[in-house]
């Protein structure tokens, strides 16, 4: 063994020894370490001081103290809170000889009346360093009580008395506790509140607790259109008015929404909720303990995303929808505008700033009380379930068809060399930059004479059979499952829905090349469905179109003309051929066409036609589209009898007026 491990060389006089350690008294562990009580010095932690001074008040309200609450910015970066509670004791302290109860509680770290659960049953406050951490991180605070109908105050700066208690005299109409601080500049710099986020939590104060009344108050130099001098704030319906506020007119999945409260057993507490899931933007998410935000959810959130998947999937099996057991919390969650708010006793945080609840209990005292809610939600009204489900079921098929789109990618990224493009696919060399095209054809023979008369270096050919699955009716298992649309969203490369981005597609141009008669044109209508449902951002960006191939050939001697259809043909039968005896040959599909007649008539750029598919309008309310393709596609065919009987008449008319 090394002797270098008994060293006895004396140690040198700056080493570590009892001197070196530091004991900080009173506050002064705040102001040297504030990230470890607030989270740092940035906006965020400045305006936890209010949420801190504010939270004691709701604890009043909520024990059934305090009925009112007023919140007053002024200049100077000065902000008051006063209730109307019980008013902070200010007897001398039987373990503080000499200390008014008052100077403890600001002055001292966890010190308070919320750890044996005697003074509140329910509180935000928990550690008892919320208000004594405002004191000791302001350069000026001051607190006065009306208690007894006498009023008391006492003034601090950076968590030092600045005097004894006073005693100011007789308060017979006054009870209650005002806070009133300055941030430390020396803490936060020039940081100053944004009476818009201060505005913004009184108002969710009162969302919170249907018995508070908050009032709100700002200096006119700081009040703008945003936010108003003076307001008055009372929710009757609690979390159900502010859900209602939050939604506005938007349309939601369900005409209702699903809301409510439950208490406990035992006295644990309560929990209300309110949820709505809009249809065509996102929603948030607003988790609530005690009235305190908890930004990062917790043990109360899964509770609640148990209670509604459990829900759906009972509500599945009930109505026989057998693929709804499969329905995760995510897509029961994703999208939807919810809120939440537990109160339960000794609640648990992750951290003092109480961004995540971590009480085990909650969970299941959630879940057991919104559950039996939820399932009469569902069953009380059967189509507002089946909207509820059906709309959950769409998000869990777009994300299993992720999750099968991913692993496909993680194969092909593993041995590249299996990529192959559908055997179908005859490709372009895709020198001509910007101009290449993607002819979709109907039938192998059409097929085969399109890749005689194509331009090899622009022009790629994928033949399909026959009519296309129907997207629109079409569950996601089968449209996954369809070979057609599966080598179709291969040769194109850039993605299906969500994940469908033109920027990766591997063609300039899609081109529908169907038959010009009935059969041509439904195929093609499928076709449109598929990219619309499918591929709505190709549609959108104008690459998708239609060949107009024709139906007739007309010759007159050495002269012959191509004609799209019946009305066509009758044009130039009244004009080119007017007198002269005309030779009609009708073409029964694209397969009858030799190449150099498909290449003249359809696929040349200098002789063809081409119809550029489009969205209206409407499509930035995609809606509004959607109605209309799934009552004409959809699987209901009544929607489409009742289409043909209102319209018919209008396209009678045009026919005749052509």
């Amino acid at each position: 063994m090394s002797d270098d491990l008994f060293d006895n060389t004396p140690a040198s006089s700056g080493d570590y020894d009892a001197s070196s350690i530091e004991v900080l008294e009173g506050l002064e562990p705040v102001r040297r370490r504030p990230g470890m009580y607030i989270g740092g010095t940035d906006d965020r932690a400045l305006h936890h001081l209010a949420a801190e001074v504010l939270d004691n008040s709701m604890d009043e309200a909520v024990a059934g103290h305090a009925t009112r609450i007023e919140v007053s910015l002024e200049p100077g970066n000065r902000l008051t809170i006063t209730d109307n509670g019980r008013g902070m004791p200010v007897g001398e302290h039987p373990k503080f000889p000499g200390k008014s109860t008052l100077e403890v509680i600001l002055g001292t770290l966890h010190s308070g009346g919320k750890f044996s659960g005697k003074a509140y049953a329910t509180s935000g406050g928990l550690h008892g360093v919320g208000v004594s951490v405002v004191n000791a991180l302001s350069s000026y605070t001051r607190v006065e009580v009306a208690r007894d109908r006498q009023l008391y105050a006492q003034e601090f700066s950076r968590g030092v008395t600045q005097g004894p208690l006073q005693e100011l005299g007789p308060t017979p109409n006054r009870r209650g506790t005002t806070v009133t601080f300055v941030p430390d500049t020396e803490i936060f710099g020039d940081r100053q509140f944004s009476a818009k986020r201060l505005f913004k939590l009184a108002r969710s104060k009162a969302y919170l607790f249907a018995g508070v009344e908050i009032r709100w108050k700002c200096a006119a130099s700081l009040a703008s259109d945003d936010v108003p001098a003076e307001a008055v704030f009372k929710f009757p319906g609690g979390l159900a008015d502010h859900l209602a506020e939050q939604i506005g007119a938007r349309e939601c999945v369900t005409s209702q929404p699903f809301a409510g409260s439950q208490d406990f057993p035992d006295e644990q507490g309560r929990v209300e909720w309110a949820i709505a899931w809009p249809l065509w933007s996102d929603g948030a998410t607003s988790w609530y303990c005690n009235t305190v935000p908890t930004p990062d959810g917790g043990t109360h959130e899964q509770g609640l995303r148990a209670a509604l998947t459990k829900g759906l999937r009972a509500f599945g099996e009930l109505t026989g929808a057998k693929k709804a057991k499969e329905i995760t919390a995510d897509d029961v969650m994703t999208g939807g505008e919810i809120m939440l708010s537990v109160f339960i006793r000794d609640p648990q945080f992750q951290s003092q700033t109480k961004d995540r609840l971590t009480s085990p209990e909650a969970a299941r005292l959630v879940e057991n009380a919104v559950r039996d809610h939820f399932d009469h939600f569902l069953t009380d009204n059967m189509d507002r379930g089946k909207a509820l489900l059906g709309s959950v079921m769409e998000r869990m098929d777009e994300r299993l068809r992720r999750k099968q789109e991913r692993e496909v990618k993680r194969k092909t990224a593993t041995n590249a060399k299996k990529l192959r493009l559908p055997g179908k696919l005859t490709d372009c060399s895709g020198e001509g930059d910007g101009e290449t095209e993607l002819f979709i054809v109907e039938g192998d023979s059409a097929g085969g004479s399109a890749k005689q008369a194509r331009n090899r270096k622009t022009q790629a050919i994928l033949p399909i059979r026959g009519k296309i699955l129907n997207v629109a009716s079409a569950s996601a298992d089968k449209i996954r499952a369809n070979s057609e649309i599966a080598d179709l969203a291969l040769a194109m490369g850039c993605g299906t829905r969500k994940d469908c981005d033109p920027e990766n597609m591997r063609y300039d141009r899609i081109i529908i090349m169907t038959d010009a008669d009935v059969d041509g044109a439904h195929i093609a209508t499928l076709l449109m469905t598929f990219f619309f449902q499918e591929m709505a951002e190709v549609v959108r960006g104008g690459y998708l179109y239609l060949a107009q191939p024709p139906l007739y050939k007309l010759t007159a001697g050495k002269e012959s003309v191509y004609a799209r259809d019946d009305a066509h043909r009758a044009e130039l039968e009244a004009s080119v051929f007017k007198g002269k005896k005309v030779e009609v040959s009708r073409f029964k599909g694209l397969g009858e066409m030799n190449p150099q007649q498909l290449r003249e008539t359809t696929m040349n750029p200098e002789s063809r036609s081409l119809i550029r598919i489009t969205l209206p309008a409407e499509h930035e309310q995609r809606h509004a589209v959607k109605e209309l393709v799934d009552q004409l596609m959809g699987r209901n065919p009544e929607h489409r009898f009742n289409f043909i009987q209102n319209n018919a008449g209008e396209f009678d008319r045009e026919m005749i007026d052509a």
